[in-house]
């Protein structure tokens, strides 16, 4: 594959979903797109013809084969290539209810049998569709999935800006520069015996320094895309009947946990979802950590273990304390030497039944509450959302917001690495080129420009169908 080949195989079938979430609602939208969008328009309304494109006009709705009405609404005529998908496109507006849609995309599943393959969309075609023919790059798709899955105001405004290209242009705009060092490489490389001004290789090596230290500058960003994304991770750890589970339930403001004065009384994972100023988090609640030789039985013990593992991999937790008892030996070493890489909070709860309490643990500045009372919750959630903010705070464009993104990239910069040693070293100037090449493709796989056909099932099989 050359450097800015695409894909270009786009199914000839016209496929229909309902393009608005499903249940009872006020209005419902069915999109058809493909080759027998006009024919099923025409066929459903009784017209002679399409409608004047990109205008709302009332339609009553029948089954051709019966002249039955199903509906009186709206139809809208998109011809391509100017619509979403870059097909035909039309789309019906009826009214919500169940019966109401089953209807209307009953009677254009039957229409396949009196023109073009007609069917229900997969999940994620519309927006394929718009992909493969050019009207949004690979990024610009999986905005549109993060915009629908966008659950507060912050993932809302990100996904919007890499929508609005953000995080092409700063990818296509080092792509660029790489190919036009690559131009000059195999200048040196059809041209050895000419006099090329030392000048150009000089900067050509300049240049490439530069490229590398721009990208790995990017990637360093504490994974702020991604956590924004998917909402930062919070754990809650500590010794059995420490009061997490209530702890769990006053900070989500509902009973997401069994609360009991018997120990032990939670042994999965139980999550919640908050929203803190706009920031995504999932609270998680643990097991009680104990040894076994402390009683615990084996589904507890794999409590634990699971407990842990959420630790280790939490970008944030929360050791809760047991105000009314002495710390016990594993919190304390969760405070002293945390796993993973997250950030580690101690904090004691239950303090409307003791006082005095100490400042610190195992050397950390500790927070108190009292899930009972709400007594320092407050304090706790203005605590979690500065450090929601500051591993997740928006910094210059559109960030890296999947695995994908950031894995291709590091591609990119180690050949670039790789081109930059080789250019400084005296190396095989074919060398050079190759890994500026290889820079340049993996640069190119985030946005769908190269080698990206097997990616594509598997970056569209999440979106909701109608999408």
């Amino acid at each position: 594959m050359a450097i800015d080949d695409t894909p270009a195989e786009i199914s000839a079938d016209t496929i229909f979903a309902l393009a608005s979430a499903p249940g009872r609602a006020g209005i419902a939208v069915i999109r058809v797109s493909g080759p027998a969008a006009a024919a099923v328009l025409c066929a459903i309304c009784g017209r002679g013809d399409v409608p004047e494109p990109r205008r709302a006009i009332r339609c009553r709705m029948v089954d051709p084969a019966s002249n039955e009405t199903l509906d009186d609404g709206l139809v809208l005529w998109f011809p391509g290539p100017g619509s979403f998908t870059g097909e035909d496109v039309a789309e019906f507006h009826i009214h919500g209810g169940r019966a109401t849609v089953e209807a209307v995309t009953s009677v254009i599943s039957r229409l396949s049998k009196t023109a073009s393959p007609i069917r229900l969309a997969d999940p994620g075609e519309f927006s394929k569709r718009a992909f493969l023919a050019g009207k949004i790059d690979l990024t610009g798709a999986e905005a549109i999935a993060d915009l629908v899955d966008a659950e507060t105001d912050a993932q809302r405004r990100q996904a919007l800006a890499q929508l609005d290209g953000g995080l092409t242009a700063r990818l296509e705009g080092w792509r660029a520069d790489l190919i036009d060092i690559l131009a000059h490489a195999e200048a040196w490389i059809d041209f050895p015996d000419e006099d090329l001004p030392d000048d150009v290789e000089r900067a050509a090596r300049a240049r490439i320094s530069g490229l590398g230290r721009e990208m790995r500058a990017f990637l360093d960003d504490n994974r702020r895309g991604e956590r924004l994304r998917d909402g930062l991770q919070i754990v809650l750890l500590g010794a059995p009947n420490a009061g997490k589970s209530s702890l769990l339930n006053a900070l989500a403001a509902r009973d997401a946990a069994i609360v009991s004065e018997t120990a032990g009384t939670t042994r999965d994972v139980i999550e919640v979802h908050l929203d803190l100023g706009g920031w995504p988090v999932t609270l998680a609640d643990t097991a009680g950590l104990r040894d076994a030789a402390d009683g615990a039985g084996v589904i507890e013990q794999e409590g634990v273990r699971r407990a842990l593992a959420r630790a280790e991999a939490a970008d944030l937790r929360l050791v809760v304390f047991d105000a009314t008892v002495p710390p016990d030996a594993a919190s304390l070493a969760l405070v002293a030497g945390p796993p993973g890489q997250g950030m580690t909070v101690p904090l004691w709860n239950k303090t409307d039944l003791a006082a005095g309490l100490a400042a610190e643990i195992a050397g950390r500045a500790a927070l108190a509450v009292s899930a009972k009372t709400g007594d320092g919750l407050a304090v706790l959630l203005d605590r979690l959302e500065q450090a929601a903010a500051g591993l997740m705070r928006r910094g210059d464009g559109a960030p890296l917001t999947r695995l994908r993104h950031r894995l291709a990239l590091t591609d990119a910069a180690d050949a670039l690495g790789r081109a930059e040693f080789g250019a400084a070293n005296g190396g095989e100037s074919e060398l050079v080129a190759e890994d500026l090449r290889l820079a340049a493709r993996a640069l190119g796989r985030v946005t769908g420009r190269v080698d990206v056909e097997d990616l594509l099932d598997v970056i569209f099989k999440d979106f909701c169908i109608g999408k």
